[in-house]
């Protein structure tokens, strides 16, 4: 790493536990949920440029370069700090998209990170995540970094300390539409509000998430996986879906799981983790 380069994680999230407990007059929903990160994602290249342009590489099918989020956090940095420095951004992409792991919001936090870093500017993660909050409702999450309790659609913030066990994430091969599983009529919207500590007192085996009767009546290849997986370990849907994910005490007995999604589905295992490798390998 030099002072022109950097080489960044945009870690993947999970939902823990997503409750929805109310709906906004501006059709955004309230949450409450537990985020927390893995030791898998995206890896961002990011190279200074001193002409002021910004360059992505590759496109993504379906996503037109300037509506990346990558592109507007970087453009949106740009903007708001003055600078006149650009950049050479390269994504290695392995988080699918419509998967509810967050990989567009982690790399947009990425961005805004690397790019305050590699530009020398100095702004307070404070800063960087009201910037995030305006390109998504996931990105503060990824720009402070630790494991958290959110509330409203996903921005106030709360840092906790959960367990960190081994997943085995499930990709069941579609694309979830987040505004249809939100504008669904089925969808549950009245959970009553919880406190944070009675969340983290009841633990995992009593953590849910309210979008996974409707993903599931909406996207049977998302009801199959759930079920199948199920079956073997304590699984939950993450987000909005479409990824389903298990938890496991041992690395081994994640092993032994992929050993039986061999060839039926996209799967990785990871460790659960309450601290951003981003924010390890940037040192904030």
């Amino acid at each position: 790493m030099t002072d022109a380069t950097l080489t960044l994680p945009a870690p993947a999230k999970l939902n823990r536990l997503l409750h929805i407990v109310g709906r906004r007059s501006d059709g955004y929903h309230e949450l409450q949920t537990l985020f927390q990160f893995l030791d898998h994602g995206d890896t961002l290249h990011l190279r200074r440029r001193e002409d002021g342009e910004l360059r992505l590489t590759p496109e993504l099918p379906g996503v037109a370069r300037e509506e990346n989020l990558i592109m507007r956090a970087a453009r949106l940095l740009q903007t708001e700090s003055g600078c006149r420095l650009g950049a050479d951004l390269r994504l290695e992409k392995r988080l699918p998209l419509g998967g509810g792991l967050g990989g567009g919001s982690s790399d947009a936090a990425t961005a805004l990170l690397g790019l305050d870093a590699l530009w020398g500017l100095g702004l307070s993660l404070e800063r960087l995540a009201e910037l995030g909050l305006s390109l998504g409702a996931d990105v503060p999450v990824f720009v402070h970094g630790h494991a958290a309790w959110g509330e409203g659609v996903g921005e106030r913030l709360t840092p906790v300390v959960l367990d960190t066990p081994w997943f085995v994430v499930i990709h069941p091969g579609v694309a979830v539409s987040t505004p249809g599983v939100f504008g669904a009529d089925e969808l549950t919207r009245h959970t009553p509000p919880i406190t944070m500590a009675r969340a983290l007192q009841g633990g995992a085996p009593s953590w849910r998430n309210d979008c996974e009767a409707t993903v599931r009546a909406l996207y049977p290849p998302v009801a199959e996986a759930l079920d199948w997986l199920s079956a073997r370990a304590p699984t939950r849907l993450t987000g909005t879906g479409a990824c389903v994910f298990a938890r496991l005490a041992r690395e081994s007995d994640a092993d032994r799981l992929l050993g039986e999604i061999a060839g039926r589905w996209q799967a990785f295992k990871a460790r659960g983790l309450n601290r951003s490798p981003l924010h390890d390998v940037l040192g904030r």
